[in-house]
This record gives structure tokens, C-alpha cells and sequence, in this order.
């Protein structure tokens, strides 16, 4: 797997987080991913994906909490 873009949006405001990690992954090609750092279980993050890109992501945890998260999210498609 080629190296991921790394991206930690505990620095970007909470509203704006999902459109941002959307729009990182709709650059990447198909075997590119991103790692995630997050302040808390971006769940709901996974949920979306799963609604909007059912069957192209992959999503692998690295690392869960307590104060940070990590997560591998691949484009499979």
C-alpha cells in the first residue's frame, strides 16, 4: 500500500471536518488512503462513508483512544 496522506483535523472546527476528509478522499486514486487523527471514535464518520461510498473504502483502526483516534481510510475503487 502506497504511503497514506496523514491528516489530523483536531485543528479544523468540528463543522467543517467531514467536508474536508471528503473532499482528501475524493482525490485520492484508487489504492490511496488516508490517515485520520481525531479527538474522539469518528463512528459517524464511518457511517457516511458507508452511505456514500459503500464497497470503495476500506477503514482499519490504528489506534483507539483514549484521547486520540487514528484510522486508515483507503479507496478501493
Amino acid at each position: 500500500m502506497a504511503d497514506a496522506i496523514s491528516i489530523d483535523v483536531r485543528e479544523i472546527p468540528p463543522r467543517n471536518r467531514h467536508a474536508f476528509i471528503f473532499q482528501a478522499f475524493q482525490a485520492l486514486g484508487a489504492g490511496g488512503s488516508l490517515l485520520l487523527v481525531v479527538d474522539h471514535d469518528p463512528k459517524p464518520l464511518q457511517y457516511q462513508f458507508d452511505a456514500e461510498y459503500k464497497g470503495a473504502f476500506s477503514w482499519q483502526y490504528l489506534q483507539q483512544g483514549p484521547d486520540q483516534w487514528k484510522v486508515r481510510i483507503g479507496r478501493t475503487k
